[in-house]
């Protein structure tokens, strides 16, 4: 009973109630604190930052959210410096100090190194500015013993050395030889039914380039290739480095399946099908 003996003392109640008393008030202040600390039950609506410049936006939700970017692309039409992509997206709920990762527009185009085309091919020297993200503006031939090689690269008519940094999506000329040959003829590439964008990839490795497109019915969505200058009948020819000029219809207009078919047939002659054509739309 002794060994019990302080639980009939009034001070040992005492004690316990301010142990009891401190426990909850340490408690209380944890859970403040925690609350506090993560904003619990305090959330925001993530706003739609596209095509806003990111200075105005940093201005204004300044405190709110981390703005951490992570990645920048160089886009012609839209406004440079403004947000072309964000994650969270716009409408999302988060806590503040939440990051906000996005993608911008740059100011100017990314720069990449000019590879070296010298002695490649038209088809080698194609993928590899493909690759780098360059394209090819024309190609010159000049006498030269090695046929379809390149033998100079230039960018807006002067020599571009390898290992030149040069804006992304620029254009260059290439040099190539012509077999010492003024006169070579290559094989005009079948164009007939091609959409507008596969023409000039085309062209370019059959050794010719593209001269002006011509949409005939306004609608260049749909439109595929109907006639070209020089022909591309089966068995036709162009001189190297020839400009070829393009005439496009609208597939929801012209039976192209009925011109192809036409086109690669036996039944009729190169003569008798450039005059249908030519029938079909007046063309002198």
């Amino acid at each position: 009973m002794k060994a019990f003996g302080f639980l009939f003392k009034k001070k040992f109640y005492l004690h316990l109630a301010i142990i009891l008393l401190l426990s909850i008030l340490l408690i209380w202040m944890i859970f403040r604190s925690l609350d506090k600390y993560t904003r619990h039950g305090e959330v925001y609506i993530v706003p739609d930052f596209t095509g806003q410049a990111l200075q105005v936006i940093q201005d204004q939700y300044e405190g709110l959210f981390n703005f951490v970017l992570l990645d920048s692309v160089y886009i012609k039409d839209l406004p440079k410096g403004s947000v072309l992509q964000q994650d969270p997206l716009p409408g999302s709920k988060v806590k503040a100090g939440r990051n906000i990762y996005y993608v911008k527009i740059a100011v100017m185009p990314e720069q990449v190194i000019m590879p070296n085309l010298r002695n490649l091919s038209i088809r080698q020297a194609m993928v590899l500015l493909e690759k780098e993200g360059l394209k090819v503006h024309q190609l010159l031939y000049i006498d030269h013993f090695a046929k379809n090689a390149v033998i100079e690269q230039q960018y807006q008519n002067e020599v571009i050395e390898p290992g030149t940094p040069i804006f992304k999506g620029q254009a260059v000329e290439l040099i190539l030889g012509n077999g010492n040959t003024r006169d070579t003829l290559t094989p005009m590439p079948f164009l007939t039914g091609m959409l507008p964008a596969q023409v000039k990839q085309t062209l370019f490795r059959a050794g010719l380039n593209p001269g002006e497109f011509y949409f005939l019915d306004h609608d260049s969505a749909s439109s595929r290739v109907f006639r070209s200058s020089p022909s591309s009948l089966p068995g036709s020819y162009a001189p190297l480095g020839k400009k070829v000029d393009v005439w496009f219809r609208s597939e929801k207009t012209f039976n192209f399946e009925d011109l192809i078919l036409q086109m690669q047939s036996d039944s009729l002659s190169r003569d008798s099908l450039q005059q249908l054509i030519n029938e079909i739309y007046h063309f002198e």
